[in-house]
């Protein structure tokens, strides 16, 4: 019994200690591709990011936006020419995982605790 109670705990420290990738400085800067399903039909933004400029091709359009690096994983999107009042509202993003030119991250709109997204952006170039 006493084997059992030792292999269940040096299993469960090993496993506890396991942290997933988060390379996030190599995704400060780049194009990328995300993907999602809009209104039942699969739609895909690229958009070219830089340490302070983000821009978005979604189709056939193009929007810029600011970024705030908070820190090395999490950011603050706010479009520079809104055109309307929901546009005007910041994003906060945040890099959960890193996995070789992919991540998943997290937004959501700043100081809003519920209804966050999730989603996987690819980096192309």
């Amino acid at each position: 019994m006493t084997r059992f109670i030792y292999l269940f705990l040096t299993s469960s420290l090993f496993l506890g200690c396991y942290q997933q990738e988060r390379n996030c400085q190599q995704f400060h800067n780049g194009t990328f591709e995300f993907e999602t399903y809009l209104n039942g039909e699969l739609a895909k933004t690229t958009f070219i990011r830089n340490d302070s400029i983000e821009i978005d091709y979604f189709q056939g359009k193009s929007d810029t936006s600011s970024i705030r690096w908070i820190n090395d994983c999490e950011y603050i999107v706010k479009k520079l020419h809104p055109k309307n009042m929901a546009e005007e509202k910041a994003i906060h993003m945040k890099i959960l995982t890193t996995d070789g030119d992919t991540y998943t991250f997290e937004y959501g709109l700043v100081g809003v605790k519920k209804n966050k997204q999730r989603g996987t952006a690819k980096k192309v170039n």
